[in-house]
């Protein structure tokens, strides 16, 4: 599908320009919010030790953080709606920092439950979604790409932070860990600090009230019912109206169900076949190296002329190509054709992952796109809950570990399929749909020009009517005035 035009919003967007700082501001908050659920599980062993809990107990950790940063989509777009991009993020890095801190202090598993995972969570929430939707403001035509880039912030955070968590977990344990962390994540405020709200072309600048594009209203009466029809959103159903979403929704529900479930379990399944603990570690860090430069070059490849209108089958093949790969890893036995599963596995996750929110801005266009976003995410956070534990469960049952990456690689090649097909449906039948509404339109034309003839037909008859009604008076007129007999006639002789 062709990009949304730029009348949609009002003005043309700069691709470009600030935008780009924005875009690193995007790929820090981004990756953080992605990469820190994740790198909290250097902690978890230190964590049993001390407080008493149990792998499972201490795996809830990020289970309800990633949980609580998916639930919190709605509201963080409400509040994204509101009060525009900069102070949203700068409000998530301020909770996310100071949860993790508080959580330092904390005796109990309950206790950090409630400070890392909800708080925490619902703080990188506010990070993501304010993220994304200031750069469907920047950027129309370069959109992938700087999607792409900000994504990326993803895994190069997440190599960043699993051996910086290490190194501090040796020096100061889990506690003095979690409080430096936190510190590092108040950097989402600076991130947040840049990104400035779009100005509209023939606005004033600095040195007046400025009105932002992305949420302020235009009077001061009509504040809160502009507020009120967003926040609604968060309640309206509307967007299930939309054939287009819900094909999207089915898909990328199915791909993050089998999505997390092999990265979780592929150091243990690695160590399983024989491979040494640091080297079966070492591959999340080659899959999270190679997804750095995927993600980007996916933005890039999704920008250029050919894909850019076919993104959609794009992603579909991104998907499907992710999910094979899952399939055939439990042919790979020894390291070497694992580090090879670990090279293909970053390069088609990091395909999925830098068109995913492209997809849905592609969709649902500009406006749209942070209420749906929202409602997007916190429909993804039961498939998230559910597809770790459900392949844990079949690793239970047959004591095998290819059983979860058969589930996981068969779930997300058949989200893959019903995406493309179920595309080719939409696009079909938005055509029709077109091509419907432009022949009834100009059935319409043509009935209001035959009514326009009839009409001027009516005027012309009329108008005859009366000129055939004035013609007897002006010869009786002039018969009036003439001799009636005549002119060869003899006068009579006196």
């Amino acid at each position: 599908m062709a990009p949304q035009p730029a009348a949609e919003l009002g003005y043309k967007p700069l691709d470009g320009g600030w935008g780009w700082m924005v875009v690193f501001g995007a790929h820090i908050s981004i990756g953080f919010a992605y990469s820190t659920s994740k790198a909290l599980s250097i902690f978890y062993k230190a964590i049993q030790e001390d407080l008493g809990a149990s792998y499972s107990e201490t795996a809830w950790i990020s289970s309800i953080m990633l949980a609580a940063m998916y639930a919190g989509g709605p509201v963080s777009s409400i509040l994204v709606n509101r009060f525009g991009s900069r102070p949203i993020v700068i409000l998530g890095g301020l909770m996310c920092g100071l949860s993790m801190a508080t959580a330092s202090f904390g005796n109990s598993i309950i206790y950090i439950y409630f400070f890392i995972g909800v708080i925490g969570g619902f703080g990188l929430s506010l990070n993501l979604n304010a993220s994304l939707t200031i750069i469907s403001k920047y950027f129309l035509i370069k959109r992938p790409l700087a999607n792409g880039l900000a994504m990326a912030g993803s895994p190069v955070f997440l190599c960043f932070l699993a051996p910086l968590n290490q190194y501090l977990l040796d020096k100061f344990g889990w506690r003095g860990s979690l409080l430096i962390l936190g510190g590092l994540i108040l950097n989402c405020c600076v991130a947040g600090a840049l990104m400035r709200p779009v100005i509209p072309p023939g606005q004033p600048s600095s040195c007046a009230p400025q009105k932002m594009v992305e949420e302020q209203p235009r009077q001061r009466n009509t504040k809160l019912k502009q507020s009120c029809m967003k926040n609604a959103k968060f309640l309206d159903l509307s967007f299930f109206k939309d054939r287009g979403f819900v094909i999207y929704l089915i898909g990328n529900v199915m791909f993050i169900f089998g999505a997390y479930a092999p990265i979780v379990f592929l150091s243990a399944y690695a160590i399983d076949q024989g491979v040494e603990e640091y080297s079966a570690a070492y591959l999340l860090t080659i899959m999270g190296f190679v997804d750095m430069f995927v993600r980007p070059g996916t933005g890039l490849l999704a920008s250029s002329k050919w894909i850019r209108p076919r993104i959609q089958y794009f992603f579909s093949f991104a998907m499907v190509f992710n999910g094979t790969c899952h399939l055939l890893c439990p042919l790979m036995k020894s390291y070497p054709l694992l580090v090879v599963y670990a090279v293909f596995f970053g390069i088609s996750f990091g395909m999925v992952f830098a068109l995913i929110f492209e997809c849905l801005m592609d969709l649902m266009g500009n406006q749209r796109f942070p209420s749906a976003v929202g409602l997007v995410t916190i429909i993804e956070c039961f498939p998230m809950l559910l597809g770790p534990p459900t392949a844990g469960l079949l690793v239970d049952i047959f004591a095998d570990y290819k059983y979860l990456f058969f589930m996981c690689g068969s779930v997300i090649v058949a989200g893959g399929l019903f995406l493309f097909v179920m595309n080719i449906y939409n696009y079909h039948m938005l055509e029709k749909e077109k091509t419907a509404k432009e022949r009834q339109q100009n059935q319409k034309n043509i009935e209001n020009q035959g009514q326009v003839s009839v009409s001027e037909a009516e005027m012309k008859h009329t108008s005859e009517a009366a000129v055939e009604q004035t013609e007897p008076e002006v010869k009786d007129k002039s018969g009036a005035q003439t001799d009636p007999r005549p002119e060869d006639a003899e006068t009579p002789s006196i």
